[in-house]
């Protein structure tokens, strides 16, 4: 009895959920955006930030939907079992300092070798040309979107479905690396590539280590965080 309880939960997801998610979110991003712009969605100054917007819910669909899809049909049917998705009073008092000080400290470590050749305002422009039409309202959406809604849906996918599924497959080691690795390609910001997989492995170490995504989501918090409070100030 014990052998067939085990055999019952182990999860059927795996790799080929992730994918799916990766280009029904990707595929449903293009669809919406192009019919935003095309249907002159707002005028020009606001278009960005509408484009932004609705692109962020269409890839939402395929990132969010892909680890409920997985874990209802193929799992547990709960997202803490399936992917560590719970939380404890300790997560931020644990995780915003760490996300906080990958941004303030190891984002200008990575770059110190190649500041003559890539600036600061570099690195911040993908986020700059978003958020230099967002004013008043629009902005804090766009800060909560960023802060609170991206590291909610990017570490239950990455560091949960991908990185779980990779570690059934290859351990802990690959797993992280290779969570880290997608999680950078996947924001197609090849400036900023080195500091979104460098964080990207922190991230995957702290949901390892812990066995939840509670630490990681307020890491991933504060990284996104900084960036908006210096680009705030900026303005």
């Amino acid at each position: 009895m014990e052998v067939e309880h085990v055999s019952e939960r182990t999860p059927r997801w795996g790799l080929g959920d992730a994918v799916v998610g990766l280009l029904v979110g990707w595929v449903a991003t293009a669809v919406v955006i192009s019919l935003w712009v095309g249907a002159g969605g707002g005028q020009p100054s606001e278009t960005s930030l509408g484009a932004l917007a609705a692109g962020e819910a269409a890839l939402w669909v395929g990132l969010l939907g892909a680890p409920l899809w997985a874990s209802r049909l193929k799992g547990a049917g709960s997202l803490a079992e399936d992917f560590g998705f719970s939380f404890r009073w300790t997560d931020p008092v644990v995780g915003l300092p760490i996300g906080i000080a990958c941004q303030l400290l190891l984002v200008p470590l990575i770059y110190l070798p190649l500041q003559q050749f890539i600036s600061k305002h570099d690195l911040e422009e993908p986020v700059r040309r978003v958020t230099d039409s967002a004013h008043g309202g629009g902005f804090i959406a766009l800060s909560i979107v960023v802060v609170v809604g991206a590291p909610i849906v990017e570490e239950l996918f990455f560091r949960g479905l991908v990185l779980r599924s990779l570690q059934r497959r290859f351990g802990d080691t690959w797993a992280v690396l290779g969570s880290a690795v997608l999680f950078g390609l996947a924001h197609f910001e090849y400036l900023q590539l080195p500091a979104l997989v460098s964080l990207g492995v922190i991230l995957g170490a702290m949901a390892v280590s812990s066995k939840r995504l509670g630490p990681s989501i307020f890491a991933h918090a504060g990284f996104n965080l900084v960036t908006m409070i210096a680009l705030g100030l900026s303005r």
